[in-house]
């Protein structure tokens, strides 16, 4: 029978919990990024021109259907030789994560205002306001509650997708239990400590952003 110690995790957990702030600092930029980054290809990919929404789309294409760690290999590996630049774990992680989460928020964001009823556009520039305003005021408030789960479901997805990060050295979560491992001897226990802290994490995650969901349906049958 196997013997459980998880006396040497317990005495290393401040690298785990680094790890943790690591990985979560990561997401934070790349949802930071990608939201924008989202919002503006999903303009451009809805603007009628091809000279945007042509670009627009093979971006959000290339980004959607290609794996992240090829994305992730290619800035680290790639992208210094072709540009001459220096490239950090982190940078490339971040650019990576942040282009990537651009391209799926680009069509959660293009569902949303496609959902909104266009006459509610066309009633606002008939009082005067401009295509931005209307988008602003009228259409993107009412997307943004009907997005809502599939973004935060996408947000959850990126914080795993992060892992991926410890191939290139960047001391996420599964980076320093690998390290934590080979120290102690003890990868089941610090695997297992590992997905516990990814398990606790995310599930509050999602408590969190079932509740937010809630009051803003409350806050829309209100004001119904």
């Amino acid at each position: 029978m196997y013997r459980w110690d998880f006396s040497p995790v317990i005495a290393n957990g401040d690298l785990l919990l680094a790890g943790l702030a690591n990985t979560l600092a990561l997401t934070g930029v790349a949802l930071a990024g990608g939201i924008p980054v989202g919002l503006a290809l999903a303009l451009a990919r809805l603007s009628g021109s091809r000279f945007l929404s042509a670009p627009a789309g093979v971006v959000i294409e290339v980004f959607r259907t290609t794996p992240p760690l090829v994305q992730l290999f290619w800035f680290y590996f790639g992208l210094p030789i072709v540009l001459k630049v220096e490239m950090t774990p982190y940078l490339a992680a971040a650019l990576t994560f942040t282009i990537q989460s651009g391209a799926f928020f680009a069509e959660i964001f293009r569902a949303g205002i496609v959902s909104v009823d266009r006459g509610q556009r066309e009633a606002a520039r008939a009082i005067g306001m401009t295509e931005a305003q209307a988008m602003r005021r009228i259409v993107l408030p009412q997307a943004v509650k009907r997005m809502f789960p599939a973004m935060m479901e996408r947000s959850i997805e990126l914080m795993k997708t992060t892992t991926l990060v410890a191939t290139v050295s960047y001391a996420d979560v599964l980076y320093q239990a690998n390290e934590l491992a080979q120290k102690t001897f003890r990868p089941l226990e610090v695997f297992t400590a590992a997905a516990l802290m990814y398990l606790v994490t995310i599930s509050l995650v999602s408590a969190i952003a079932a509740l937010v969901e809630r009051r803003m349906a409350m806050s829309g049958e209100m004001a119904r």
